[in-house]
């Protein structure tokens, strides 16, 4: 949904995002839980043992460019603070890192804490990287961690929780790991978002068991919701999964930031390949096919570790003690385009802050604040008291579809939404936050009540933006659902969860406008003759999407007294022309109209392939004849609402009522004399012709 009077002040959204990012970083958002037992610091042997023996191993993709280093030979002072400038890590990073592809100073960090009167630690692997570069965002500094809890009694892990982007995309956990293998850690290219591997297969990932192969993951799918997202809801790795993730440019200034004077040394090879790399999210016309999947390239091993591995690079493994004097690490905000699809299509550069010390977080005083799936916490809430039950889970979720045509609709007018071959972006623009999709799936925890404008924005394709509202009771306005239970809430966004996109070679921009109408449209809805309802938002009074132009599509208002209106969209293909409702009307009037304007259209098809049929009064002729008749009554019950004629607008839409049955029976008479993909969009369009009849009928505005 497009509103057409926002305006964003970008100063008043860099000041808030960089609010917020060091808060979603740091792992503080929406899986809240009852309170856990304080912890205390292990004894310096103790914690060092324990750290040596599950330290992990680290697959990374082979277009990395930024390792896990020691921040500690890029330190500054300033005002008598210890701190990390990005400029100076970043060039000194790319200063060191050398021709023969050797990282520079591999160190991971550890912190170890105990719970108290428990048996449960838990160890953390605290790995640091020079920057950060996504699709979804980009910043200095990266912090990333694995926690791998651990029971002293008996020396088995009991749950590995490796750090996604953030709270709202859920951790990648395992329960009950086995105690004899080493923890595997597959870093995201670019991100170094944390996915474990626990499977024989070292270097990849398996969301799913299956092939004599367990799943990677143990994340729970959210009860209530399976039939949206049936499938553990854990981040994962989507380029290991199948799915193209183009990576964009960081800007700094207004420019590539490898063309900033500030940062000599990073060059464009400093990003990653231009392979897998874009200017802006924009720039395609359709979605990436020829982007490489993930194959691994550097392995890292734990240098103490003993026996032989298949590591090409040991790392050196430090207390976290001996860089907790760094106060900050800092840098100038970097930005790139998130492209919102405001009618004039301007370009929305956010700018994402940098990530906070992990000393300042509060999972790293306690670890199982950082637990994202409620079964876990729930199985170690059941085996020590020091762990808290999981409380209300509350997210804001949406599965993001592509838009594709049937093969069972008529040519260029019916739609099907299939999964999607990339992972998106998603932007709660009311928060605001920014959160890539895992699996298809846009994950917002703990959204307030009220107002709230969601945009999505994939490679290739056109932005999605609309339009919701979360009240108190955690449902969204516009019967979008409320999947909640006694775990938590679970609103769906989009149209009973789905929110459908449209690579932008085949996108229309439909845009509605009640400016010069007497309605005041308050919620607009479009449902194609196949796909159904495939866009739903709420508006004031302006409205814009994009739509496939290979569909036929039903365009649903209402006012503010909730009547309802209807047109019949159906696009020229290949013509790149607008598709525009000026004067949009509820009522009687418009629903009548419409009625003319779905049946003379399949009228009209049907009457092409009447040569094609034996006899002059065969069923195809009958259906035609029918369909007429619909005609000429729909067109007479618009006359007459129009002119006031409130009786005599309802007897004639008695008799399009009447001779829509007649359409159905005609219909099964013709249905083997039809080429099947018009026997079915008209059996479409008969089904929603009988819905807005009976609104017609029902409707107190003439």
């Amino acid at each position: 949904m497009i509103d057409n009077n926002t305006e964003f002040d970008r100063r008043t959204v860099l000041g808030v995002l960089a609010g917020v990012g060091n808060a979603a970083l740091a792992g503080c958002s929406g899986f809240q839980s009852e309170p856990d037992a304080e912890t205390t610091q292990i004894d310096e042997d103790t914690a060092r043992e324990l750290a040596d023996s599950f330290a992990p191993s680290l697959y990374f993709d082979e277009y990395e460019e930024w390792y896990p280093t020691d921040p500690r030979q890029y330190t500054s002072e300033r005002d008598g603070d210890t701190v990390v400038h990005g400029f100076d890590a970043v060039e000194g990073y790319h200063s060191d890192f050398d021709s023969e592809r050797e990282p520079p100073e591999p160190t991971g960090f550890y912190h170890v804490v105990g719970y108290e009167d428990s048996s449960l630690v838990a160890i953390q692997y605290w790995f640091y990287y020079v920057f950060d570069q996504f699709s979804c965002n980009f910043h200095w500094h990266d912090w990333e961690v694995l926690h791998v809890f651990v029971d002293t009694e008996t020396g088995e892990p009991q749950l590995y929780v490796a750090s996604s982007h953030s709270r709202d995309v859920p951790n990648n956990e395992f329960l009950d790991p086995d105690p004899d293998d080493v923890p595997r850690v597959l870093p995201e290219l670019g991100s170094h978002s944390s996915t474990l591997s626990v499977n024989e297969v070292a270097d990849r990932f398996q969301r799913f068991g299956g092939d004599d192969l367990i799943p990677d993951v143990t994340n729970e799918a959210i009860d209530g919701i399976k039939d949206l997202v049936d499938i553990p809801l854990a981040y994962g790795l989507p380029r290991d999964e199948g799915a193209r993730l183009p990576m964009v440019i960081p800007e700094l200034d207004g420019i590539p930031l490898y063309e900033h004077d500030a940062v000599p040394s990073f060059t464009r090879e400093s990003l990653i390949d231009e392979k897998l790399t874009i200017r802006s999210l924009a720039e395609l016309e359709s979605p990436p096919t020829d982007m490489p999947l993930r194959e691994t390239g550097l392995v890292f091993e734990h240098a103490e570790r003993d026996g032989d591995g298949d590591g090409d690079v040991e790392y050196a493994l430090r207390p976290t003690t001996e860089i907790e004097h760094i106060s900050e690490f800092t840098g100038p905000q970097l930005s790139f385009e998130f492209p919102v699809p405001e009618i004039v299509e301007d370009a929305f550069s956010h700018h994402i802050s940098t990530t906070g010390t992990p000393w300042d977080q509060p999972r790293y005083g306690n670890p199982a604040a950082d637990i994202t799936a409620s079964t876990h916490r729930e199985a170690l809430a059941n085996r020590y008291e020091a762990i808290g039950d999981p409380g209300v889970t509350d997210a804001l979720i949406a599965r993001v579809t592509d838009t594709t045509t049937s093969e069972d609709a008529p040519d260029d007018e019916g739609l099907t939404t299939v999964e999607m071959t990339q992972e998106s972006v998603a932007l709660l623009e009311s928060e605001p936050r920014m959160r890539p999709t895992f699996a298809g799936v846009a994950m917002f925890g703990d959204v307030e009540p009220g107002e709230h404008r969601l945009t999505v924005n994939s490679a290739g394709s056109a932005p999605h933006s609309e339009h919701l509202e979360v009240t108190e009771d955690g449902r969204n306005d516009g019967g979008n659902g409320d999947d909640g239970d006694a775990d938590g809430h679970f609103r769906r966004a989009g149209v009973d969860g789905e929110v459908p996109v449209v690579a932008r070679d085949k996108a229309r921009r439909l845009e509605l406008s009640d400016e010069e109408a007497d309605a005041e449209v308050v919620r607009t809805a479009i449902e194609d003759d196949f796909a159904g309802r495939i866009y739903e938002s709420a508006v004031e009074g302006h409205d814009t999407v994009f739509v496939h132009e290979g569909g036929a599509y039903t365009t649903e208002v209402r006012d503010r007294d909730d009547e309802v209106g209807a047109f019949r969209v159906n696009p020229d293909p290949g013509s790149n022309g607008e598709i525009r409702i000026d004067r949009p009307e509820t009522g009687k009037a418009s629903l009548a109209a419409y009625l003319a304007d779905v049946a003379e259209e399949t009228r009209a098809s049907v009457a092409a392939v009447e040569g094609d049929a034996d006899g002059a009064e065969n069923a195809v002729r009958g259906l035609e004849r029918a369909l007429a008749a619909v005609v000429e009554a729909a067109e007479m019950a618009t006359e007459r609402a129009r002119d006031g004629d409130r009786g005599g607008a309802d007897q004639q839409l008695e008799a399009v009522r009447k001779r829509l049955e007649t359409v159905a029976d005609r219909l099964a008479d013709a249905s083997e004399d039809l080429p099947p993909e018009l026997s079915n969009a008209a059996e479409n369009r008969l089904e929603q012709a009988d819905r807005r009849v009976d609104q017609a009928r029902t409707a107190e505005k003439l």
